[in-house]
């Protein structure tokens, strides 16, 4: 199967259950709101440092699980962050671990933290993805990085949620990056159904990260790679057109605006600091 699979957890006992229920794991993805759901954080409060610590400790944990993997560390970002915080702090997170890929909102301020990275050697996962403009605007941020370096997770839930049907911008970004050199991967985030998970098998998405829950789901329909037999839900939903955007322009010039970023953005920041005393 080309799909790589990851977990989307911010808890390493779900990492050792993922690998019983998978044989395996190719990495995980971890952000504030999952740390946040941490069953060592529900309820309790931390200065900023005791946070840090803690999700070092958590990706430490993590990475000790699936050396040869990939392990998430996302960057703290509000509306107001500034790449050179973002950066400063990715090159912490990058030391934390040696299997690490660090995440950044898709923003100005978040791309200007990638490109630097990828110009440092620091691989990068740009998250809160929303529209083809802007995994456009990844990949002519990080060109010259390799294959592997560099993840987009383009959120298919969150679309869903609004009445477009988010399977069809993976489909899309997938189209789009065939014209380019191949050194971003498409990693489908937001996984809140069996039809999403099967999907995004037959779509050939390079990487798939979803929870514990939607795994057991897919395990115990078989691990089905195909919809021939899925009930389709997505039907439902508006279609997202494919745009014919290049790939040679500079990041700067995309459109790379989204209020679902803002959202998430603001959603990932609220969560951090409520367990921060």
């Amino acid at each position: 199967m080309k799909t790589k699979i990851f977990l989307d957890s911010g808890d390493p006992a779900e990492t050792k259950q993922a690998i019983e229920l998978l044989g395996d794991l190719d990495g995980q993805t971890t952000n504030p709101s999952l740390i946040a759901k941490n069953p060592d954080t529900v309820g309790k409060k931390f200065s900023s440092k005791e946070l840090f610590d803690f999700y070092r400790k958590v990706v430490g944990e993590v990475s000790s699980l699936i050396p040869q993997g990939s392990v998430s560390i996302e960057v703290y970002a509000d509306e107001n962050t500034k790449a050179e915080d973002m950066l400063s702090h990715a090159r912490e997170f990058n030391l934390w671990i040696p299997n690490a890929h660090i995440k950044f909102p898709t923003t100005g301020e978040g791309l200007k933290a990638a490109e630097a990275c990828i110009k440092e050697g620091i691989k990068v996962n740009m998250t809160l993805i929303f529209s083809q403009e802007q995994a456009a605007a990844v990949y002519a941020a990080t060109i010259g990085a390799k294959k592997g370096d560099v993840f987009v997770s383009p959120f298919i839930g969150r679309l869903d949620d609004r009445g477009e049907n988010g399977m069809d911008l993976i489909a899309n970004i997938l189209k789009m990056y065939e014209s380019g050199d191949g050194h971003v991967e498409v990693l489908s985030a937001s996984i809140r159904s069996l039809e999403h998970t099967i999907k995004t098998f037959e779509l050939g998405s390079d990487i798939i990260t979803a929870p514990l829950k939607a795994y057991r789901e897919w395990v115990g329909a078989g691990k089905p790679i195909i919809s021939d037999k899925l009930q389709v839900t997505s039907d439902k939903l508006k279609q997202i057109p494919y745009e014919q955007i290049a790939l040679t322009k500079p990041w700067q010039e995309y459109n790379i605006k989204h209020e679902l970023t803002d959202k998430g953005i603001e959603k990932f920041a609220s969560d951090w600091n409520s367990l921060i005393e």
